[in-house]
């Protein structure tokens, strides 16, 4: 079982390398519930952001995490799915 948990500081990392897009980590624990597309990730930079993290961990994720339309549900989809060892 893993332990450890993608946290909204590597949610702004991979946000910038996978989709060129800066981001304040505070931001997005400050208010979690801002759609991605207003940060100006789209469903192609979310993808890359899942590939991001299956390489990372060397899991795969839900086929559903790249429609996730906010940092918080996708953070819950992602912790969830890799506690659970999807």
């Amino acid at each position: 079982m893993i332990t450890t948990e993608v946290t909204y500081d590597e949610l702004a990392g991979l946000m910038k390398k996978a989709a060129g897009i800066t981001v304040d980590p505070r931001e997005l624990a400050q208010d979690p519930d801002a759609p991605f597309d207003a940060r100006g990730i789209d469903s192609l930079g979310l993808l890359g952001i899942v590939g991001e993290i299956e390489n990372r961990y060397g899991r795969s994720l839900p086929p559903d995490s790249e429609r996730c339309k906010t940092p918080r549900a996708f953070l819950d989809l992602v912790n969830n799915a890799l506690k659970a060892g999807a």
